[in-house]
């Protein structure tokens, strides 16, 4: 590609970001189920040991501009089981705009039988998010706006997210909602504007299902709800091979359209390869393509999603299969 190429992209994609803010405001992750943590608070201390989780995705790989995500973060138990911890930093980058949030997290877990196999939990995070706009990323022709190139180049405001949890040996079921006060902080008129931060709701359910003695069937489904942009649901399903190895697929789209949203946007999204291979009981290691199926001209470019996640092994756990969800 030539340089006055990637001049006018990257413009371009950085506009087109702040039109779609609404849309999708939060990064993705189709190993979602895998990334319990960044959907829920609530989900700190579900595996009842301590887990590091941390994922690398890079959106329309090839395209100058285009999202790149990083994500890790670290949860477990104390207190016998009953209260979960969890700290999470996320990297989010999209043309000239950067975003970097960090959450301390605590969720009390509620047994809701004898053996704790069934619980109820309620989990907050708390920490902030810090925004920053590239302006030297920027076409001379978009300069023209005032108001955006009077913006604030680095912005940190305070944030807290909610969730509830519940979850047996073979179900779970969970609903969450973040940014619900940083938008309240962002004091720049500009910011409020280009990138503004509002409200959004997960809802998230799915289970395990035993095909036979080594194959299992793990179905899930997020949906993602941002009072402006349309409502996303992924669908997924993974099959799990002797314990071993999880080979899936998700089919991402918009179910629900809003006025003053563009037609391409209630297209379908993507549709998504995975695969997911425990090394050992402690180490397990992730890999998604995603394809573009909007008719933009992001289908020419391929999305790649890494993830690796790490257990300390707990011999006081009680979940039977804790590492499945």
């Amino acid at each position: 590609m030539t340089s006055k190429f990637y001049k006018i992209i990257l413009p371009i994609l950085f506009l087109l970001s702040f039109q779609s803010a609404h849309a999708q405001q939060d990064a993705q992750f189709s190993q979602y189920m895998f990334n319990g943590l960044y959907i829920n608070p609530a989900y700190a201390g579900y595996k009842e040991q301590w887990n590091l989780n941390m994922f690398y995705r890079t959106q329309w790989a090839g395209l100058p501009g285009a999202p790149r995500t990083f994500s890790a973060a670290v949860d477990g138990v104390v207190n016998d089981g009953r209260v979960g911890l969890g700290l999470q930093v996320v990297n989010d980058q999209l043309g000239a705009e950067k975003n970097t949030a960090l959450y301390g997290t605590y969720a009390y877990r509620i047994p809701l039988d004898a053996d704790g196999n069934r619980r109820l939990a309620i989990g907050v995070s708390a920490g902030f998010i810090q925004q920053r706009l590239n302006m030297k990323a920027l076409n001379p022709a978009a300069q023209n706006d005032a108001l955006l190139m009077n913006a604030k180049g680095t912005a940190m405001m305070p944030d807290a997210r909610f969730g509830i949890y519940y979850n047996t040996e073979r179900f779970f079921a969970g609903v969450s909602a973040d940014n619900l006060v940083a938008g309240s902080f962002q004091k720049s008129d500009k910011l409020r504007t280009y990138l503004p931060l509002k409200p959004s709701m997960y809802y998230t359910v799915g289970g395990l299902v035993p095909l036979s003695e080594d194959i299992s069937l793990k179905p899930s489904l997020l949906v993602k709800e941002d009072f402006a942009g349309p409502t996303s649901a992924d669908v997924s399903a993974f099959v799990l091979f002797h314990e071993k190895l999880w080979i899936g697929a998700s089919y991402r789209t918009a179910v629900f359209n809003k006025r003053d949203i563009e037609n391409y946007l209630t297209k379908a999204g993507a549709v998504t390869g995975m695969v997911d291979f425990f090394i050992n009981s402690k180490l397990r290691i992730g890999y998604a393509y995603d394809q573009t199926l909007n008719g933009t001209g992001a289908n020419s470019y391929a999305t790649h999603e890494f993830s690796i996640n790490y257990t300390w092994a707990n011999p006081k756990a009680r979940m039977l299969s804790p590492r499945y969800f």
